[in-house]
């Protein structure tokens, strides 16, 4: 089975088109051509810049050269250099290696990524806010290892769901500096990119961060503790929406094939599903933390295969959230 998160049916589930869209491989190929342009024109040569600006290549061209380099690079470049007159060959991709091109091109996608995780956060802050003063008079039972204890208000438990966002984006503020980084170390990272950098708008950092992944390391910790704070939400609304407890009622649930009486709290569940998903790859990440030397291919290939499901997973728990907010039309017992 492919990807929830790009399945044909299940997508409309777990998946999220404007993430995926800026992770997309026509993107990610976007982002190569723009950076080996770039470095041309840092080069001095802006007739090579502009011959790579005017080559056709496509994701699918890349497919085989993969296969046997490991990566797209190599192929990439030898593709431009197929379309492209000899005596611009030398200004082209000179000097860089193939991980500066990866790891900047995913670096371009993160400059439009975070500021939809910034704008998602605010739009749920608000939105909880708005829930607050709708039914946050309304007593509640207060429980305790899941047992009935003392008596709250809505108000605090919304508390609990709406306090984490204003951390969570002091954060992403505080981290984003560390992420959006250019890549530029040359084949043993000891290069300098302050020139290309200011090309591309990037954070021109002090080395290369080719075996120094703690950045990335962050943004998956980040990651894992937005979707867990989701996944709280959807667990406290699970167990407020069971038949008996009745503490919440929502509108648009899911429906059962079986039980036609049944209204299923499917985005409340989906919160829980994508908190635990990003809980069990955060440790894949921090393995990704190991490189040997200056350089891991293995690694490094690791972050490609956890990194991107992670963004989706955040990203589409943000939305959910949303909805599942929405969903809420009224909260105490009818008694």
């Amino acid at each position: 089975m492919t990807s929830v998160f790009e399945h044909p049916w299940l997508g409309g589930l777990f998946g999220d088109t404007e993430i995926s869209a800026h992770l997309s491989a026509e993107v990610q190929l976007v982002h190569m051509v723009r950076i080996e342009a770039a470095h041309s024109r840092v080069l001095g040569n802006e007739a090579a810049a502009l011959a790579v600006e005017a080559a056709v290549v496509v994701p699918q061209d890349l497919w085989a050269g993969s296969a046997v380099d490991g990566l797209p690079v190599p192929e990439l470049v030898r593709c431009l250099k197929t379309q492209i007159a000899g005596d611009l060959h030398k200004d082209i991709h000179c000097g860089l290696t193939s991980q500066d091109v990866i790891d900047t091109a995913f670096v371009l996608s993160l400059v439009h990524i975070l500021p939809i995780f910034a704008e998602r956060l605010g739009k749920l802050k608000s939105a909880m806010a708005q829930l607050d003063a709708d039914h946050g008079a309304v007593p509640l039972m207060g429980r305790t290892r899941m047992q009935a204890a003392l008596e709250i208000s809505a108000s605090d438990r919304i508390a609990s769901w709406s306090l984490p966002l204003a951390d969570h984006l002091t954060r992403l503020h505080e981290m984003s500096p560390r992420l959006l980084r250019l890549q530029c170390g040359g084949p043993v990272g000891i290069s300098s990119g302050d020139a290309l950098a200011a090309h591309l708008g990037l954070v021109a950092p002090t080395k290369s961060w080719h075996a120094m992944r703690d950045g990335l390391g962050e943004l998956a910790g980040w990651l894992s503790m937005v979707s867990g704070s989701m996944g709280k939400l959807g667990m406290d609304i699970s167990l407020m929406a069971q038949q008996g407890i009745d503490e919440i009622s929502l509108v648009g649930g899911g429906s059962s094939s079986a039980m036609p009486h049944k209204q299923n709290p499917i985005l409340a569940e989906l919160l829980v599903t994508l908190a635990r998903y990003n809980a069990t790859q955060l440790g894949g990440m921090h393995q990704a933390l190991v490189h040997e030397q200056e350089r891991s291919g293995a690694a490094w290939a690791l972050e490609w295969m956890i990194l991107p499901n992670m963004l989706n997973a955040t990203a589409r728990s943000l939305s959910a959230a949303c909805e599942l907010i929405a969903q809420v039309e009224k909260i105490g017992t009818s008694g």
